[in-house]
């Protein structure tokens, strides 16, 4: 039974600068985990159920117009959840009723928290860590336009695999 997720891929330079980033202070899970700002966590779906996913998120998309996503600054989840993470300085309320538009339906899933948009960019570290995170990366800025999202499937291997995107609109 394959794991999926869906999320909005962070578009270059700054994926792979966060990804590289993440690297740098240690987290180990960065490698295959591709920079994103999550839509659906996590989900394990059978394969008879990929299928109506996958017509599913058409729909979804198609009930969201494109949106821009200004990221800046730090924040993190701690101490409730050992995380720091990108800010959305705008986007949050797109991201939020797309993320409402595809956890629905076959990806009707119950949060463990809250959703909060947000571009993870350490997570399970010891505190000097995580606190080095978050001052080093706290004057990061970039924006760009999101005109699409994917969905992933992990694959023990090669780790978060976008397999199908789709567009906004």
């Amino acid at each position: 039974m394959p794991t999926i997720g869906v999320a909005i891929a962070i578009p270059e330079p700054w994926g792979s600068e966060l990804q590289d980033y993440r690297t740098s202070v240690g987290d180990t899970t960065a490698t295959q985990i591709p920079t994103h700002i999550t839509l659906v966590p996590p989900a394990r779906v059978s394969d008879e159920e990929l299928a109506s996913v996958t017509r599913h998120l058409a729909c979804a998309a198609g009930a969201v117009e494109p949106f821009d996503i200004h990221l800046r600054g730090t924040g993190t989840f701690r101490p409730v959840s050992p995380v720091v993470f990108v800010t959305l300085a705008e986007g949050i309320s797109s991201c939020e009723l797309l993320a409402d538009a595809v956890r629905s339906g076959p990806l009707a899933v119950d949060l463990e928290f809250p959703y909060h948009p947000h571009v993870t960019v350490a997570h399970h570290l010891d505190d000097p860590a995580l606190d080095r995170a978050f001052d080093e990366l706290a004057d990061f800025e970039c924006r760009f336009a999101v005109d699409s999202f994917s969905l992933y499937v992990h694959d023990d291997e090669a780790g978060w695999q976008p397999t199908s995107h789709y567009d906004l609109g």
